[in-house]
């Protein structure tokens, strides 16, 4: 369902894969400027130590795979999902990064992981 929506929303795909965090941390790994962290069960765990030392942030939201359920119910919750990741990513993008001390960006992104999409009617 996941490939689906992104497909919906005009993402290409060609070449993108699950990727292990130790090909991200080893010393063949590209260079990181943040990590963010996205399960809400991650919130607890312990993170490795990154390369280079990036900015990191918990953006915790539910899990759309784990629904057990009626189809339609599990594709409305993927878009959801979709969004709310979709909204923080523009809430990032839309930062003055180089204006912020790294403090300050910090605060940011833990602001920006806590934003939800309104209720639905």
């Amino acid at each position: 369902m996941a490939l689906s929506v992104l497909r919906e929303h005009g993402h290409e795909l060609t070449g993108l894969r699950s990727k292990s965090w130790d090909e991200l941390a080893g010393p063949e790994a590209p260079a990181l400027d943040f990590v963010f962290t996205v399960c809400d069960d991650a919130a607890a765990e312990s993170c490795p130590v990154w390369p280079g030392q990036p900015m990191t942030a918990h953006w915790g939201i539910e899990d759309p795979a784990a629904l057990r359920g009626p189809e339609e119910a599990r594709l409305r919750l993927f878009e959801r999902v979709y969004l709310e990741l979709d909204r923080r990513i523009h809430l990032l993008t839309d930062l003055s990064i180089e204006s912020l001390d790294r403090l300050s960006l910090q605060a940011r992104l833990s602001e920006i992981g806590e934003s939800r999409m309104p209720a639905e009617e």
